[in-house]
């Protein structure tokens, strides 16, 4: 008999049988891989981006699935004392750009075997090659786990961190989402997101912009009047079939979700690579070059401004030959290039498949569990953290803060039951 079972071996998984032991629970951790912490150990190139620095507030805004939710949460357990628990574990932490939180000896070995040692010396049973079949129910309340071999433990509490669908090499394959419908919960409908955009434009298609990166541009999805849904900064890559790169990322599932709200299958992005001139000044440049220097093709004129193999692309875009000098220019050719320089648009037709993403959409209604325990409000006993939940951030420390912070929540509510 156990107080407490987790299913699932990840960051979630991990920090709630900590969690569990650390609050004077009998905790037996059960995965279905070899391994435990397999995502974690690939999680930021393998250097592990445990958490991320910004204050909670800020924190919030960039997990925009449900966010709002972890305000309880970071109540008890948040990106602060995430940064401590490591510290105390050992693990010596740096801060990079826009807040990301690493391990000083850039290795995400540290950190996966600093958790597990935590494990252990909170006399957590670990049973690793054990998947589960099903977890029982009763009269309204847990009563046990059956595993696929035909083992059964009875317990109190269990935790479902069993995460979403992403990455499924590592073990996440979706098998908590059945047992969480069994007690009567709602998996809301799952998408991939931070995810690369994919394209029929014919742009992409030709393949002229493959593999060019862009640095420090605005990307936005658009809505079919035009206006921004979403917009982010950053760097981006055409690939063959689409868009990458971080910024890509992030608006991914905004593709999606228009996809969704309006029935169209194509969606509208656009980019800016000027996104600190407004358009009238890019064209004041422009015109200044252009008289500056009349007896340049527009082609060189441009070059250094642009990058190189987005001008012929953007000067078919204007109907202008590439060696036409800048004298010959119109004025009203110059402010076409200008709008195309901020509104580089690209017809979309959605993104990778859910198994290419790095963070799952969708997952148990929030609604359905209480966000100060993580305990669901249908079955008694039953908790839920990380990846299965209805919770999706950007990647940057996001993901994994919500996982590692619900994790210890729901550990320690399970062990106080």
């Amino acid at each position: 008999m156990f107080d407490v079972i987790v299913i699932g071996g990840g960051p979630s998984g991990l920090m709630a049988s900590a969690s569990a032991g650390m609050h004077g629970a009998k905790v037996l951790l059960l995965d279905k891989g070899n391994k435990l912490g397999r995502k974690l150990a690939i999680s930021g190139g393998g250097r592990c981006n445990v958490t991320n620095n910004k204050n909670l507030d800020e924190l919030i805004t960039f997990i925009p699935g449900n966010g709002r939710f972890l305000h309880s949460v970071f109540a008890t357990f948040n990106n602060q004392d995430i940064i401590r628990f490591f510290e105390d574990l050992g693990i010596a932490l740096k801060e990079e750009d826009n807040g990301r939180m690493f391990p000083v000896s850039n290795s995400a070995k540290d950190v996966v075997q600093a958790l597990l040692q935590k494990v252990r010396s909170e006399q957590v049973q670990i049973r690793t090659d054990t998947a589960v079949k099903t977890v029982r129910y009763r009269d309204g309340k847990v009563i046990g786990v059956e595993a696929i071999n035909g083992e059964y433990w009875k317990c109190k509490s269990v935790v479902i961190a069993t995460g979403g669908k992403s990455v499924p090499h590592t073990g996440s394959t979706g098998d908590g989402y059945a047992w969480a419908e069994a007690a009567g919960h709602t998996i809301t409908e799952l998408f991939p997101t931070e995810v690369p955009i994919t394209s029929n434009d014919p742009i992409i298609q030709s393949k002229v912009l493959q593999g060019l990166s862009l640095r420090d541009v605005s990307l936005s999805v658009r809505n079919p009047k035009g206006k921004a849904v979403i917009s982010h900064r950053g760097d981006m890559i055409f690939t063959h079939f689409g868009l990458s790169g971080p910024i890509a990322l992030r608006c991914s599932q905004f593709v999606i979700k228009q996809q969704n709200k309006t029935g169209n299958t194509n969606v509208i992005v656009q980019i800016d690579l000027f996104p600190d001139q407004s358009l009238q000044v890019l064209e004041q440049d422009l015109q200044k070059m252009r008289k500056n220097h009349p007896k340049r093709s527009i082609h060189n004129l441009l070059k250094g401004l642009i990058p190189e193999r987005l001008i012929p692309v953007i000067l078919q875009k204007t109907e202008i030959e590439t060696n036409t000098l800048a004298a010959t220019i119109s004025n009203n050719q110059v402010t076409k290039i200008a709008d195309i320089c901020k509104q580089f648009t690209i017809q979309v037709s959605g993104t990778l498949p859910l198994e290419k993403a790095f963070v799952t959409g969708g997952g148990v209604h929030i609604k359905e569990v209480n966000p100060k325990t993580m305990g669901s409000k249908l079955m008694n006993g039953l908790y839920f953290c990380g990846e299965v939940l209805d919770i999706h951030g950007y990647t940057g420390g996001y993901n994994i803060t919500a996982a590692l912070c619900t994790g210890y929540v729901a550990g320690k509510h399970a062990a106080k039951r």
